[in-house]
Order: C-alpha cells, then structure tokens, then sequence
C-alpha cells in the first residue's frame, strides 16, 4: 500500500503518513485509531504491544478462537457486527 492509498483509506493527509514512517512525527491517538482501521489491525499490533493483527486476546477465549477459524470475508462480518453491536446506544 501507498503512502497516498494509506492516507486515502485513513483520511489523512499523505504527508502525515510519510512523518509517521520516518519517525519525524508521532500520530496522535485518534490518528493512530485511524491508521489502524484503514489497515484493519488492531493499535496494539501498530504500537508493537503484539506481533497479532487482530490485537491482544487469550487464545483460550472461544470467540477468539472461533473467530481465527472465519474466512476473511465472514471475519470482516463478525467484525461489523460486534462494532455495531458494541457502539453505545443512539450513535
């Protein structure tokens, strides 16, 4: 992926993206949030808190597990599910 492509999917600006990359600049929370969902990993991964994509979960949780057992297109359904179903009430 692009600079430009990232800063697309991020809604960014391009330059940011290249400040972040080199080190001259760290992205702020809210940026990094954006980051991680234009790449779709969690802010864990992106900060090295983790070497999994998908962010920090005990392997023994079963919706984790069930989870890593989803092809990627019903991954990105149960992850629009549980974002709608986790978003507070009235938003």
């Amino acid at each position: 992926m692009s600079q430009e492509q990232l800063a697309d999917a991020a809604g960014l600006q391009a330059s940011a993206i290249s400040h972040f990359e080199t080190g001259t600049r760290l992205p702020s929370f809210e940026n990094l949030k954006k980051l991680a969902d234009a790449l779709r990993v969690s802010t864990d991964y992106l900060l090295g808190r983790t070497d999994s994509p998908e962010g920090i979960a005990a392997p023994d949780d079963p919706l984790y597990r069930d989870f890593q057992r989803l092809n990627e297109s019903n991954r990105d359904l149960a992850r629009s599910l549980i974002e709608r179903l986790a978003r507070p009430k009235g938003k």
